[in-house]
């Protein structure tokens, strides 16, 4: 093979091996075989017209012109001419599906679903930089810049996808691909100085390791091996430098664009934090009072946000886009206009000890009253704070609706959206199989979701015998779940948890609400919410109604009216028409409630003092089977860099090792203490020329290595040794050289500064005589293969003949 062909499958290669790493962004990974494979037309495009040949700017442009002759034909074809030339139509086509793109990779959570704006921008992007390293490396015979491209394909990819699961392989795979890459350019260049790769045959007694002793012409220390070292240190650094998304594609986090700027995301803290300890607390403390015109605050539950991302460690909020705060809010996604809704309007106060990120509000709600830097995150309709701006102390007012499905709505719910069922009824692997068991056994008998979904609400609150204990140990991984249900003792996370994980096995849509219960009543009329009123409740969508409260704690909480044997009957109000009870006014300051609620003394929960924190749960379920990947993992990344220094100990100990018995040996053993110490002075930058004899090569080590003394001596008697073993009528080797190779070395090492020193430790350029000598084993691998392949071949054909002449 050439060496522009062999440049040519090194860079599909490396682009390839690159593109790895955008992997865990999109679900179904099928588009890497769509890519390999356009890609692959690329790059022979390119291959043939350098044949030719043609000029450097025509061959990229050929190679452009097929790219995108094969998009049309997988993208586009129906609006292309002959279904290949892509004309106005065509590129309409193409822009809509870019900016569908666009819009998918802003609204769905990782991994996003394989849509034809997705697949056109993911194959679309790897064929830019698989042209881009084509063209520098092959065309343009450039290989270390060509790991610049590949260096931002990674980085993009390692970014957006946070560093989880397997990212430590993706990098391994681009390191690898990259320098793949540079080898072959390096040998391409050698090869033009004749046979490079090669010497003369090994002495008997293998002393060099496995490598030949006489070696080969020396490789040119160039600029692309200090290049390739720097980029390979910049794709650590930089991903680690990019804003890490568990959620939107293109979100991020950091403190948002705020007000004004209508795009961006934020990082709020998890709302989650300290909720047990919140429980736990024996005394009530105050952090919300509101008033709301509503008839009945039973089902005033404050929402703070939604977690809807399940990975096998805990449930997340997705990190999406979020916006400014519209003055009127969208309607609720899922909600049609036959379903009974009131519009209610309630007035909040936070107090001081209150302090958090996410707003608490009724749900869903329509319009939001609230100054301050407050942005809107549409998905799950939530108001986070933006640049600092928290809970603590503000007054706000929350127009809401209460929606008041009836059971034969939610019986009667059509097919929700595949995007939505793709996102929220995505489970882990790692869920034990008893989890999907169980919820089957559960619900046997059951004729749709909604009959479903209430056999597990009511398993949990009353039929399966579990007990409400904010003393158990709280987690939120697979573990914590398949624990909970063999125990039956938990609170209001396992709960919500655990039904949300088992109905997505069912194939329902379901989330996690975290957020308030309605509270308590004050004397004043107003509501009082506080650090014992921290809940948990799980939220599952139908089509039609929307999203949709459960409740599957027990003794917390109300269960909705839809879900109870007697489910109200009731038109829509449309519009929506607010009810007249309470004042709308908003309340005083607050202040700390003087008694514990009746319902917590009799549950035995009062006791101790309280500290205001935020409702998170940190899970100590972790498989023992990721701790040991992730730590072999690491073993493997820290292990790479040493490697040449592994390597050049474990030869040396090979060449200085004992002598043999018979005269071949010593001789053997004589040329591998030479090759050391050439190859010493070598790491210490005085570059082998194997055109020396043995004395002027020794002159020449002395001269440039600047030894003296018993180092100069040492180098001169092993050339004398191996004048004798080479030239002498009766050979008769040296002895004590071990220790001469050993004078040498530390008189390099003394001469030589800080950094050289550092160098020929751990990047030794001797190393690359292992690249060599698997070179050489590969050609003779490949010679035999293709004398085997003619021998094959000749008999064949022989036997093919045979017949004819027996005819004959």
């Amino acid at each position: 093979m050439s060496g522009r062909g062999r440049l040519t499958l090194c860079a599909f290669a490396a682009t390839l091996m690159a593109a790895t790493a955008l992997l865990p962004l999109v679900d179904p990974a099928t588009w890497i075989v769509l890519a390999a494979f356009l890609l692959a037309l690329q790059s022979g495009a390119g291959a043939l017209a350098r044949r030719v040949p043609l000029a450097r700017t025509v061959t990229i442009a050929i190679q452009a012109v097929v790219s995108l002759l094969a998009l049309t034909v997988v993208f586009a074809r129906e609006e292309a001419l002959l279904l290949l030339l892509p004309g106005p139509e065509a590129f309409g086509r193409f822009g809509e599906l870019l900016t569908a793109g666009a819009t998918d990779v802003g609204q769905y959570a990782i991994p996003a679903p394989g849509t034809d704006g997705i697949r056109l921008l993911v194959v679309g992007g790897v064929l830019v930089i698989g042209l881009a390293v084509d063209a520098l490396a092959v065309t343009f015979r450039s290989a270390a810049p060509a790991g610049l491209p590949l260096l931002a394909l990674y980085s993009v990819a390692a970014g957006l996808a946070g560093g989880g699961g397997a990212s430590w392989l993706w990098f391994l795979l681009a390191g690898c691909g990259y320098l793949v890459l540079l080898l072959a350019e390096g040998r391409d260049r050698l090869s033009q100085w004749g046979r490079v790769f090669g010497g003369a045959p090994r002495a008997a007694g293998g002393g060099s390791g496995g490598l030949d002793l006489a070696g080969g012409p020396v490789a040119p220390v160039r600029t692309g091996r200090r290049i390739g070292v720097v980029a390979l240190g910049v794709a650590l650094a930089v991903p680690a430098a990019l804003p890490a998304l568990s959620g939107g594609l293109l979100g991020g986090s950091g403190d948002g664009a705020g007000p004004g700027s209508g795009g961006g995301t934020i990082s709020a803290v998890n709302p989650l934090v300290s909720l047990k300890d919140s429980l736990n607390q024996g005394e009530q403390t105050e952090w919300l009072k509101y008033r709301t015109n509503a008839g009945s605050t039973s089902d005033m539950y404050l929402r703070l946000v939604a977690l809807d991302q399940f990975d096998g460690t805990s449930w997340k909020s997705s990190q999406r886009p979020v916006r400014d705060v519209p003055r009127e809010l969208p309607r609720p996604d899922g909600l049609s206009g036959s379903v009974p809704t009131t519009e209610i309007t309630t007035n909040l106060t936070a107090s001081g000890a209150y302090e958090q990120k996410w707003l608490p509000m009724p749900y869903p709600a329509t319009s939001v009253d609230i100054g301050g830097r407050w942005r809107y995150e549409p998905a799950g309709r939530m108001l986070v704070g933006d640049d600092r701006q928290t809970t603590k102390g503000v007054a706000y007012q929350v127009t809401s609706l209460r929606v008041q499905p009836t059971a034969e709505q939610l019986a009667k719910a059509g097919e929700a959206p595949v995007p939505l069922v793709r996102e929220y009824t995505r489970v882990p692997e790692s869920l034990p199989a008893e989890v999907r068991l169980t919820a089957l056994k559960v619900t046997v008998g059951a004729m749709n979701d909604y009959e479903r979904a209430v056999k597990l609400q009511d398993w949990f609150a009353s039929d399966g015998g579990f007990r409400y204990d904010t003393t158990v140990s709280s987690g939120t991984g697979v573990e914590a779940i398949s624990r909970f249900l063999k125990q039956k003792e938990g609170f209001c996370i396992h709960f919500s948890f655990s039904m949300a994980a088992m109905a997505r096995t069912l194939g329902i849509p379901a989330r996690v609400a975290v957020g308030f219960t309605p509270g308590t009543p004050t004397a004043d009329g107003a509501m009082s919410v506080g650090n014992r009123d921290a809940h948990a409740w799980p939220e599952l969508y139908f089509e039609g109604v929307g999203w949709t409260r459960f409740e599957p704690t027990p003794t917390r909480g109300t269960a909705p009216e839809y879900t109870r044997q007697q489910t109200p009957g009731g038109g829509a109000t449309s519009p929506a028409q607010p009810e007249a009870t309470a004042s709308a006014a908003a309340s005083a300051a607050p202040s700390v409630s003087e008694s514990c609620p009746a319902q917590a003394r009799r549950l035995g929960e009062c006791g101790g003092p309280s500290e205001p924190g935020a409702p998170v749960v940190d899970d100590a379920g972790t498989p023992a089977s990721t701790i040991a990947l992730v730590g072999l993992g690491v073993a493997v990344v820290l292990l790479i860099p040493f490697l040449p220094l592994l390597w050049r100990t474990r030869v040396r100990a090979l060449r200085l090792g004992s002598p043999g018995r018979t005269a071949a040996d010593g001789a053997a053993r004589t040329l591998a203490v030479w090759q050391e110490v050439i190859d010493t002075a070598w790491d210490h930058g005085v570059v082998p020329d194997e055109s020396q004899t043995p004395r002027r090569t020794a002159a020449r080590i002395v001269r440039l290595g600047r030894l003296e003394g018993d180092a100069a001596d040492a180098v001169h008697r092993v050339a004398r040794s191996v004048e004798q073993v080479l030239y002498a009528p009766d050979p008769r080797p040296g002895a004590g050289l071990a220790d001469e190779a050993a004078l040498v070395r530390a008189g390099l090492r003394a001469v030589a500064g800080r950094g050289a020193r550092l160098r020929a430790l751990l990047l030794p350029r001797s190393a690359v005589r292992v690249m060599w000598a698997a070179s050489v084993r590969w050609a003779a691998v490949t010679d035999r293969w293709g004398a085997r392949r003619r021998r094959w071949a000749d008999r064949w054909a022989a036997a093919l003949r045979r017949p004819s002449r027996q005819r004959g």
